[in-house]
């Protein structure tokens, strides 16, 4: 289904300009009308109305509605933030208002920071979390370091877990989606242990017994040389043929709230997470050959083409459980387990609120790969695996005042410590050595890193209410991080050793200190109309990139990265219009974003690069509505219409896979860490449309005495963009509307509902992020995001 990008937005504007203009007491008609949002988007519960700060929320119902369980079906619904599952490096490419981070290097952490209940997870694997039983979500976009500390340059996404429930609440559901055949099973138990004492148990387990994806794997050989007999070996290395990714997960959380007192509460929350699938790179598609007639470079029996269509391999069975970390069978995958608890504790003293919050949380992610992903021939093959701990501890404390004065102040300070552990493997170069120990036989390498890492923050605001109307606030954060990292090749097949030396370590011993300041000034004339201008600032932590090479050439700035940094200003107002029946918010904002944060491959030195280059500017208009019509009950209009331009300011950039000199590669000489560049200041960054939106309809009646229906559609449209970070023309995303929609039918007592739930069933190609793919560097892979399904639904309440 196509769109175009003027069609769409008249679309959006002629549906504003339908809205009665007459106005309806409150008190007219109690039915309909608009509820009060309320968000946390300044570390206190405040009405969405009021807070100055552009968000996007989303609540339990629309969660619900959309079985909205992870990152990546949060994004589905929020125009301009975009998720790329990458297969390794950081394992995602979170992208809002066109500013992102490679997903290439897993030193790199995201520019969009997630929070879950208060706590920061900012690892790109973060997507493979699964966040069931929500009770909100928030996206707050554009610098948040005030309230949220680093690694928010681009934005927050904020969400909440469900809590205990006064009465005794139990909910179970069921679900089968059709296209990847995926059998849903979720629990939920919700009440009081006591007077003071309460507890919620959720509960979501799934299996996929399909995929979303086709892999069209063909069969190839791996010639292997041992270089401690001279004899060449050929392993043959079947195609798979099952669909991807053939996911299986187990998700759970028990949440413990004790209320001795108004004042006291204490909350406790335990969960973990296991998410298992068939293939790392199960969405890794060759969309964009070089070759005119559109074949793989490396692999001319494949085609370039948007389907939903990969081509891997298992491993060969000689190397089928030898190598370290892979399955004894052969086959690919990726195994994600996590664990956190926290616990918060929030007194209420007479004017001052005062809130302690301490999380530990740890997350192991192993996986194996077909690494040159198209079914190369020989001798081109990388089956390669990892394995990769992160943990983190951190606690926080902060005060917020509430006298009756015109001056109110609110102080915290952080502590967290962090350590990431990393080994991978890679069968490469043909080569192999019967003399070495058995694990590292069909080895090209082993490597190893570590980064353990200290942060301490301290941050106030102080709010002065100059008129009844007019609040001034200003603050700063305060930040001082500390990171010590190695990265080494304990093992290298000898005859690689001229490219990887082995045992050579690369060490950083990283420091920064960062002032994140930030001043807003809100008018509020009337309850239903506020008006607001902010200056902000963000700062993105430095880092050393654990997934990165030793080479004979590499120097630690190769591989150690400095913070990336944000600053600009931010004008809106939010008005609630017709009597509390239509809500719109419109805000205009500008950041300037320096020292950007780059990974690449420089192939002269054949080695990975990360390092600051250049910076980029945002520039945008952001429109939001919702109507909703006391005269029609149930019915809900909404939409938004943003438009974004983000551009590099001052970017001299490695050059994209297959550029000449013809295409401004190396044009007067440029370089970059050694390696021929291109200008690409002015140009757009990646994954940046310029004009976004949303359109939706939500509308549910009784059918009966004792019966509901309800029926939603959402759509979601996109302008074209460049997935890639280096400006490759062919790694074009073509504008796409892509639409959801849900059909319910449940009992007036919300006791029994069975639902339809429909995501993209325009059927829509969507590329999040894409790479040069490897050994043929002039054809493009992208990260694509999953096509259509429909998933069958069933719930009980009692």
């Amino acid at each position: 289904m196509q769109i175009s990008k003027t069609r769409y937005i008249s679309i959006l504007l002629a549906g504003v300009a339908a809205f009665p203009t007459m106005a309806y007491a409150d008190d007219q008609n109690p039915q309909g009308g608009l509820s009060d949002i309320v968000v946390t988007a300044r570390r206190k519960v405040e009405n969405l109305q009021d807070v100055p700060v552009a968000v996007t929320a989303i609540s339990a119902a629309q969660i619900q509605r959309y079985d909205m369980t992870s990152l990546e079906k949060i994004s589905t619904q929020t125009p301009q933030f975009t998720i790329g599952r990458a297969s390794n490096g950081s394992g995602a490419q979170l992208t809002l208002r066109g500013i992102g981070s490679s997903a290439s290097s897993i030193g790199i952490e995201q520019s969009v920071a997630v929070i879950l209940d208060g706590v920061y997870y900012g690892q790109g694997r973060v997507i493979n979390e699964g966040f069931l039983d929500l009770q909100s979500v928030e996206m707050l976009k554009g610098p948040q370091a005030l309230f949220f500390g680093k690694n928010a340059t681009a934005g927050v996404i904020s969400l909440k877990s469900a809590e205990p429930t006064k009465r005794a609440e139990f909910m179970a559901r069921v679900g089968y989606e059709m296209a990847g055949r995926e059998v849903v099973g979720e629990a939920v138990a919700s009440g009081p242990l006591s007077d003071t004492l309460g507890i919620r148990v959720a509960l979501r387990g799934s299996r996929m017994f399909g995929g979303y994806f086709d892999n069209a794997g063909l069969a190839k050989t791996y010639s292997t040389y041992d270089v401690a007999t001279g004899v060449t070996t050929s392993h043959y290395a079947p195609p798979l043929t099952t669909d991807n990714p053939g996911a299986r997960a187990l998700l759970g959380r028990v949440t413990l709230q004790y209320k001795p007192t108004n004042r006291l509460t204490v909350t406790l929350r335990a969960n973990s997470s296991m998410d298992d699938n068939d293939n790392n790179s199960w969405n890794y598609v060759p969309y964009a050959c070089a070759n005119p007639n559109g074949t793989f470079g490396i692999n001319p029996a494949i085609r370039c083409s948007k389907s939903f269509t990969i081509y891997q391999n298992a491993f060969p069975a000689d190397l089928a459980g030898t190598n370290p970390y892979s399955r004894r069978d052969g086959g690919l995958y990726n195994k994600y387990r996590s664990w956190a608890v926290t616990g918060q504790a929030d007194y209420s003293l007479d004017h001052v609120n005062l809130t302690l919050v301490s999380n530990y949380n740890k997350n192991v992610n192993q996986w194996a790969c077909d690494c040159t992903i198209v079914s190369a021939p020989d001798p081109l093959s990388a089956p390669s695996t990892e394995h990769s701990v992160f943990s983190a501890f951190s606690t926080e404390f902060r005060a917020q005042t509430r006298f009756d004065a015109p001056v109110n102040l609110m102080a915290g300070v952080l502590y967290q410590s962090t350590k990431r552990n990393h080994t991978q493997t890679g069968s490469f170069g043909g080569v192999s050595d019967s003399s070495a120990p058995a694990a590292m036989r069909y080895l090209g390498y082993f490597k190893r890193s570590e980064t353990s890492g200290e942060t301490i923050t301290s941050y106030a605001q102080a709010e002065w209410k100059i008129l009844s109307t007019l609040t001034a606030a200003a603050g700063a954060r305060y930040t001082h991080e500390t990171k010590d990292s190695y990265l080494k090749q304990p093992y290298v097949n000898a005859a690689l050793q001229f490219l990887f030396p082995q045992n050579q370590a690369v060490t950083a011993n990283q420091s920064w200190d960062n002032w994140s300041p930030e001043a807003t000034l809100t008018w509020k004339p009337t309850r239903d109309l506020t008006l607001y201008g902010a200056y902000k600032t963000a700062y993105k932590s430095g880092g050393f990139s654990n997934s990165g090479f030793v080479s004979a050439s590499t120097l630690p700035s190769d591989v150690a990265f400095n913070p990336e940094t944000a600053a600009g200003f931010e004008l809106g107002f939010k008005s609630t219009l017709l009597g509390r029946q239509l809500r719109l918010n419109l805000a205009v904002y500008s950041y300037l974003y320096k020292d950007l944060q780059v990974d690449f491959f420089n192939a002269s030195t054949f080695a990975f690069i990360t390092t600051n280059a250049g910076g980029a500017r945002t520039r945008g208009i952001e429109f939001e509505y919702e109507y909703a019509p006391r005269a029609v009950e149930g019915l809900n209009l909404h939409g938004s219409v943003n438009y974004n331009r983000a551009r590099y300011t001052n970017y001299i950039a490695p050059c994209y896979g297959g550029q000449t000199l013809a295409t401004g590669c190396g044009v007067g000489g440029l370089s970059f860490h050694g390696a021929d560049a291109q200008n690409l200041s002015g140009t757009p960054t990646a994954v940046a449309p310029e004009w976004a939106g949303s359109l939706g309809v939500s509308y549910e009646a009784a059918v009966s005495d004792k019966w509901r229906a309800g029926l939603s559609v959402d759509s979601r449209y996109s302008g074209h963009y460049l997935a890639s970070a280096f400006g490759k023309p062919n790694s074009r995303q073509d504008a796409y509307l892509s639409v959801d929609a849900s059909v319910r039918l449940k009992t007036s007592d919300n006791r029994y509902e069975l639902a339809l739930i429909g995501k993209n069933i325009t059927n829509r190609f969507i590329v999040g992020g894409a790479i040069d793919a490897p050994n043929s560097a002039a054809d493009t892979l992208g990260f694509v995001n999953m096509p259509r399904t429909v998933q069958l639904q069933g719930t009980v309440r009692f």
